[in-house]
C-alpha cells in the first residue's frame, strides 16, 4: 500500500482538529506485507464536520457515518467512530451512534485481526490483541462469537474466507460458534451470500 494516501489524508484531518486511523483489512494486509485493495479509515469527525473541510467528498452514505474521499486519484472510505445497536434483520444495526473513542468503536467489529488501528504516525492501537492473533495466524471473533454471528451471520463466511485467503486457522471457540449457528445463513439474502463467495474467488 502507498501509505502516502493515508498520511496525506490524516494530515488534512489533523489540521482541522480531528484524528484519522487506518483500520480493518487495510491495516491487517499492510502489517502482513500484502497488497492492499481497499482503503478503510475511521475518524472522530462526523460527516457534517468532514463536509466543512472536504466538501467535494461523496456523502451518499453520510447518515451511516460513511464518506468516500479521493486522494491522488485513489478512493478511500472514511467512517465515523461509532456504536451499533439493535440488530434487527441479522445484518444491519437499528441504531448507530457516533462516538469519539476507539475503545467504544472496536467492540462492533468482527475479528480481532480486523480491529487493529494505526494512527498518523503508523503507531498501532490494538484494543483486542489482534496483533497477537495476526502473529499466531488465528481468526478470532471479538468478544462473544455467538453474539457476533447473530448480529450478522455473513461473518461465518467472512471468517472462512479470511482463513482461506491468509492461510490462518479459525480459533476453537469461534469455530464452535460457526458450527452451531451455520443455520442462520438461511435467513440471509441469497445475493449477499453469492457476493461473499465472489470475494472468496477474487482475492
Amino acid at each position: 500500500m502507498n501509505k502516502e494516501i493515508f498520511t496525506k489524508l490524516a494530515s488534512i484531518f489533523n489540521k482541522n482538529g480531528y484524528r484519522l486511523y487506518m483500520i480493518g483489512g487495510t491495516t491487517r494486509d499492510y502489517l502482513l506485507g500484502l497488497e492492499v485493495f481497499d482503503f478503510d479509515f475511521v475518524t472522530d469527525a462526523t460527516p457534517d464536520e468532514i463536509k466543512t473541510f472536504l466538501p467535494d467528498a461523496d456523502f451518499t452514505f453520510a447518515k451511516f457515518g460513511s464518506v468516500r474521499v479521493k486522494v491522488d486519484g485513489v478512493k478511500a472510505d472514511v467512517t465515523t467512530l461509532r456504536v451499533e445497536e439493535d440488530y434487527e434483520d441479522f445484518r444491519h444495526p437499528g441504531k448507530i451512534r457516533f462516538v469519539k473513542t476507539i475503545e467504544e468503536d472496536y467492540v462492533r467489529r468482527d475479528f480481532t485481526i480486523n480491529a487493529i488501528y494505526m494512527d498518523e504516525d503508523l503507531s498501532v492501537i490494538d484494543p483486542s490483541n489482534g496483533l497477537k492473533d495476526l502473529e499466531n495466524k488465528l481468526i478470532r471473533f471479538i468478544g462473544d462469537p455467538e453474539k457476533r454471528i447473530k448480529e450478522d451471520p455473513l461473518r461465518i463466511l467472512r471468517a472462512e474466507r479470511f482463513a482461506n485467503k491468509l492461510g490462518f486457522k479459525i480459533e476453537e471457540k469461534s469455530q464452535k460458534a460457526i458450527e452451531n449457528l451455520r443455520y442462520l445463513l438461511d435467513k440471509l439474502n441469497p445475493e449477499k451470500i453469492k457476493e461473499e463467495e465472489r470475494k472468496s474467488k477474487s482475492h
